[in-house]
């Protein structure tokens, strides 16, 4: 798995669950964990961590979601409340207090349940584009899902994620503009190797379930804190009828929009990105105050 140097020291956790890698940089405080979604690992943030990284400590863990370096135990439970544990013990063993939680595709809805199951320790939430509500899992990555449960799928899969044209389609799901040959095979080189992953990976699509974010969605009403809604409105998987919905299901809330993007909003506009997020948090730091919608 490659080390981009903007994201900071590679560094390992003990949790629970098994050893969970994570990039950290910047010294500022409050603290950025960094969440992305499925069949990618931290690289996700390399575009954005830096413009950040002068205000702010940034973390971005690398969860089992079939990029990551190493499986993790065989018992560990990665069904979607498993991996918002996982997120909440990752950020409780590291004593982070008052974090901003950022979440990506199917990280942001690990982000949803974290913040409606285990809030204490987050002060505010950024989502772009991601799962939510009945959309979890989007309806063009279904038959991946469904394949998770035939035996051997997930090996298949593996020997299709080494196939230049399966990347590149994965990628133009996701991102409207090329991503550098460095990144993907930083997201797919573990999959058709690692026996582990693949089982990890197995077993986070067998738990999906669109239960666990429309009960999430019932309790956002409880986390009066600041969000950010973050969309890019060129989404196939990802409509902005979601970023709208989400953002008014939260009594502190406000949607951004960016042209030109899919769902990857890091990978297609990380500088417009990273600059709403800045604003975002410059706006909202010790004001509690109501945002527009």
């Amino acid at each position: 798995m490659s080390v981009y140097e903007e994201l900071g020291e590679q560094k390992a956790i003990e949790l629970s669950q098994g050893t969970v890698s994570y990039r950290e940089t910047g010294q500022g405080q409050p603290p950025v964990v960094l969440i992305h979604g499925l069949l990618v690992n931290g690289d996700l943030w390399r575009k954005v961590v830096p413009g950040l990284a002068g205000n702010y400590r940034c973390l971005a863990p690398d969860l089992p979601l079939g990029a990551h370096s190493t499986g993790l135990n065989p018992d560990a439970d990665l069904t979607p409340p498993g991996i918002a544990r996982l997120i909440s013990d990752f950020i409780e063993a590291l004593d982070l207090r008052n974090v901003i939680l950022v979440g990506s595709d199917t990280g942001g809805a690990f982000c949803q349940l974290v913040i409606t199951s285990q809030p204490d320790r987050i002060e505010r939430l950024i989502l772009t584009n991601c799962d939510a509500f009945e959309n979890f899992f989007p309806a063009l990555l279904a038959p991946m899902q469904w394949q998770a449960h035939l035996p051997g799928a997930m090996w298949g899969l593996g020997q299709l994620s080494k196939w230049s044209a399966f990347q590149r389609l994965l990628i133009w799901l996701v991102a409207k503009y090329p991503v550098e040959q460095r990144a993907i095979k930083s997201y797919v080189g573990k999959l058709g190797k690692d026996r582990e992953v693949r089982r990890d990976l197995g077993k986070v699509l067998r738990g999906i379930s669109k239960r666990h974010t429309l009960a999430a969605a019932k309790e956002f009403g409880n986390f009066n804190k600041p969000v950010l809604v973050a969309w890019g409105k060129q989404d196939f998987l990802f409509p902005a009828r979601y970023a709208k919905r989400l953002a008014a299901a939260f009594p502190q809330a406000r949607v951004e929009f960016v042209d030109n993007s899919r769902a990857f909003v890091a990978e297609d506009q990380p500088e417009w990105l990273t600059d709403v997020i800045k604003n975002f948090l410059a706006e909202t730091t010790g004001s509690g105050l109501e945002l527009s919608r």
